[in-house]
């Protein structure tokens, strides 16, 4: 027999829900476009804000209660009126222009009450993202954490690149190993201290990169058959545990290669292997439970490989489930 599906006290029942199922309180986001290609061998990734923007991202994050403002694009230098410079940091003194600017444009979204949400580019506007925020928070005597969601480290240093791509050196900037035009944005280093940064979801990741992992004093490594044997859940709670013990929160830098090309085919170095559909939204729906998201970045859509602009309609909805979009 059937029985009745009565909704229990407190759960919200069907009328009880804010809209669009969110859970969080409104928030003012500041959208920043960062289209930066410098840092990548592969070209395309400039147009991931105009594609993620076009996917509805205002309008599906104001559904949820939200207040936004679209703060534009942090200027970037176009790669064919440059000379790449030192071969093994490509174009490293536009990049750590652009990681500037872009540091400077994300604190004073936060000296304006606002959240940041950067859509990028390649993944090396992290430098000054991140930056921004720990600036930010150390004005205030208080430190943050950072949540570092990718299928690679990103710790290469210009001694251990083996392509020179800065795309690939944003997190070791971070943590003070260098190259020093990124590390010292605002004029110290590091930004962040190595128990509050958490890898998630890393599957490729070479010898170098090992060496520089234990260098930067880092303990908190999930690589995907950690995500495999113990579930999404129980990596994304210790993650967060981590990456929030003794900060004001956490900023979140999602490149979309974490997830798999199957359901991301349009980012800039696509592995085989990532977290599927749901896993990515699970995770974003505990880092929205927790309500410690100081800031966040979606990185590295490449419209140019995308298939009909799914990976910037999945970055849209992985951003809404961040901030609060829940199925009930």
């Amino acid at each position: 027999m059937a029985m009745s599906r009565e909704p229990k006290p407190g759960s919200g029942g069907s009328g009880g829900l804010p809209p669009g199922g969110a859970a969080q309180p409104a928030r003012r986001i500041r959208v920043l476009g960062v289209p930066l290609d410098l840092g990548a061998s592969r070209r395309g990734v400039d147009m991931g804000p105009s594609a993620v923007r076009v996917a509805g991202l205002e309008a599906r994050l104001e559904a949820l209660g939200h207040q936004v403002t679209d703060g534009g694009n942090i200027r970037v230098e176009i790669a064919e009126t440059q000379a790449p410079g030192n071969k093994s940091a490509h174009y490293l003194k536009e990049i750590a222009k652009t990681c500037g600017r872009t540091a400077e444009a994300v604190l004073a979204a936060l000296e304006a009450g606002m959240t940041p949400l950067l859509l990028g580019g390649d993944h090396s506007l992290a430098a000054g993202s991140v930056s921004g925020v720990a600036e930010f928070y150390r004005r205030r005597e208080q430190k943050i954490g950072l949540l570092w969601i990718d299928a690679h480290s990103d710790i290469h240093t210009p001694e251990t690149s083996p392509s020179g791509n800065v795309h690939g050196m944003p997190l070791a900037a971070l943590l003070g190993l260098g190259p020093e035009p990124l590390a010292k944005i605002f004029g110290y280093a590091p930004k962040i201290a190595p128990e509050n940064t958490v890898l998630i979801g890393v599957r490729e990741i070479d010898p170098a990169e090992r060496e520089n992992l234990r260098r930067s004093g880092m303990t908190e490594i999930y690589t995907m058959r950690d995500i495999d044997e113990r579930g999404m859940r129980a990596v994304m709670e210790e993650a967060l545990r981590a990456a929030g013990r003794g900060t004001a929160g956490y900023h979140v830098s999602l490149d979309m290669d974490w997830i798999d090309p199957e359901d991301a085919p349009g980012v800039g170095t696509p592995v085989r292997g990532g977290a599927t559909y749901r896993e990515a939204h699970l995770a974003m729906e505990i880092v929205a439970d927790h309500g410690r998201l100081l800031s966040m970045e979606i990185v590295e859509v490449n419209p140019v490989i995308d298939e009909h602009n799914r990976t910037a309609d999945l970055a849209v909805e992985l951003a809404c489930s961040a901030f609060g979009k829940k199925i009930l």
